[in-house]
């Protein structure tokens, strides 16, 4: 979480106050948020607000409610506007406090650091033993290998968390121990919390185990993944559709270097050269709205694609939506390797 206390100053601080306080925050945001007697955010000061005042000749004791900006830039806490975020960052305004009804701070939200601020919840599956790689996984859970400095789990779990969710759950079975004592500390922040599978329960079953959820939808995802994946983009496109699950989607190409007959029958009426066909795949990250949540046994073994079919089957809204950017499932040693060398060349833009 942002440590936004240094960022405070009450209205009756003297402008000298403000400027020994943004003296502070050099090389950080530049940025105060005035207080009243009550505790109750009244307004913003920079060091521009201040230079713009001595320059019209305000001397040094004047209170600073006098020169600060009374019409600031909020989000309304427990009810964030994912318009007014877009909004705030094409404006490039980078600290942006989130109000309670009554005015005070409940969080403040660091636009450098942030990418947005999504109302999910979030659960990642990380209890396969990872078979396609030993002898790397004999004594190490795949999601606890390290690509370049740090273990494959914690470069999804800090982009969750650059993304505003602060509820992660992450579910395990295989060596589950050292993924206790891993996010024993917190990642990116977060305090994750560990759910142990007592048995393998599919790709998505052991979600039954997880109990407390906040919000109306639930990210969740295989924790092996390397993406640079928008979740904003993927969120905002569930809700749009109204959809009960949303599966990201990877587009997939095959092309078949023969030529293919056109045919009625046996008849065959042309040809297609070396055609290509292109599908789309499932990427192992899903939005699903917590009622569906319902159609997920328990202590069963549970496909996500045994999800899919029974939403379809019943009825229920399951959309596509397809990944712009970088997607790579590490499942093999030339996975791998191919991550390191993407990590190693900085090719991970929102990481």
């Amino acid at each position: 979480m942002y440590e936004w206390n240094k960022h405070l100053i009450t209205e009756k601080a003297t402008l000298l106050d403000a400027l020994c306080k943004l003296n502070e925050l050099s090389g950080q945001n530049m940025v105060l948020l005035v207080l009243d007697k009550d505790e109750r955010m009244v307004g913003t000061l920079t060091d521009g607000d201040i230079r713009r005042a001595l320059i019209a000749g305000k001397e040094t004791d004047v209170s600073v409610e006098e020169i600060m900006h009374r019409s600031f830039a909020f989000l309304n806490a427990g009810n964030i506007d994912l318009a007014k975020v877009r909004e705030i960052r094409e404006r490039k305004i980078t600290l942006v406090p989130a109000l309670n009804e009554d005015g005070h701070i409940a969080e403040v939200y660091d636009f450098t650091e942030f990418h947005s601020i999504l109302p999910l919840d979030a659960v990642l599956m990380a209890g396969g033993r990872g078979e396609r790689l030993r002898p790397l996984t004999l004594t190490t859970p795949k999601p606890l290998l390290k690509i370049g400095d740090k273990p494959i789990i914690d470069y999804n779990v800090e982009e969750l968390a650059r993304n505003g969710i602060r509820h992660i759950s992450v579910t395990t079975n295989y060596l589950a121990e050292q993924l206790d004592e891993h996010f024993a500390t917190p990642v990116g922040g977060v305090d994750v919390k560990c759910v142990r599978e007592p048995e393998k329960l599919g790709t998505i079953g052991s979600l039954a185990l997880v109990k407390d959820f906040y919000h109306d939808n639930i990210l969740v995802m295989n924790s092996d993944l390397l993406t640079t994946i928008n979740y904003e983009d993927l969120f905002m496109f569930h809700v749009e559709k109204n959809a009960d699950m949303t599966v990201a989607a990877i587009p997939y190409m095959v092309s078949v270097p023969f030529a293919i007959f056109k045919s009625d029958g046996t008849n065959i009426c042309g040809l297609e050269e070396k055609p290509t066909y292109n599908y789309y795949a499932n990427a192992g990250i899903y939005i699903i709205r917590k009622s569906a949540l319902k159609y997920i046994p328990e202590a069963v073994v549970y496909d996500a694609t045994d999800l899919i079919e029974d939403l379809i089957a019943d009825r229920k809204k399951v959309v596509y939506h397809p990944i712009n950017g970088m997607w790579m499932d590490i499942g093999s040693p030339d996975d791998f390797r191919h991550a390191q060398e993407i990590v190693k060349n900085k090719q991970l833009s929102n990481l």
